[in-house]
């Protein structure tokens, strides 16, 4: 019977002292970031144009094509008779991250870009609206005091 208990233990120490000897594959979170597949998709943004403008012609392919129906778009347009979102939002809760509708933009305005790290503490922070998505990954400026803005 003694030997019963001795043998798994010893396959166990084995086990213990053979991994204890190879390499760690622990990756050290906030310094280091794993790299992202080419295929990833993450949070959402706008393309720009050269005004700093959305490239988004308010066509209503996205909203028509989401499967999860997390984004609503309010279509305005301008004196020359072109389109352009007058109010852009995607509920990022509710989007499933399925890139239909990066897929169907005829211009290419929305993307999925390859970024995962977005918290925030209430819910109405995570409804991304058209200035939001046009600043998604800019660079954060950085004031006099090293503070982020």
């Amino acid at each position: 019977m003694g030997m019963a208990y001795i043998i798994p233990l010893l396959k166990g120490l084995r086990l213990t002292f053979r991994r204890l000897l190879s390499k760690p594959i622990t990756i050290q979170y906030p310094e280091q970031k794993k790299p992202m597949p080419p295929r990833w998709r993450g949070m959402h943004y706008f393309d720009k144009n050269e005004k700093g403008e959305t490239t988004c012609v308010a066509c209503g392919l996205c909203v028509a094509i989401c499967p999860s129906r997390c984004i609503s778009l309010e279509i305005g347009e301008r004196q020359d008779g072109t389109r352009y979102p007058v109010r852009y939002e995607i509920d990022s809760l509710r989007c499933i991250y399925c890139g239909y509708c990066q897929e169907a933009c005829p211009v290419n305005a929305i993307r999925l870009g390859a970024g995962y790290e977005y918290v925030h503490f209430t819910r109405d922070d995570f409804i991304l609206d058209k200035e939001r998505l046009l600043g998604m990954y800019e660079p954060k400026k950085i004031s006099a005091s090293g503070a982020k803005r």
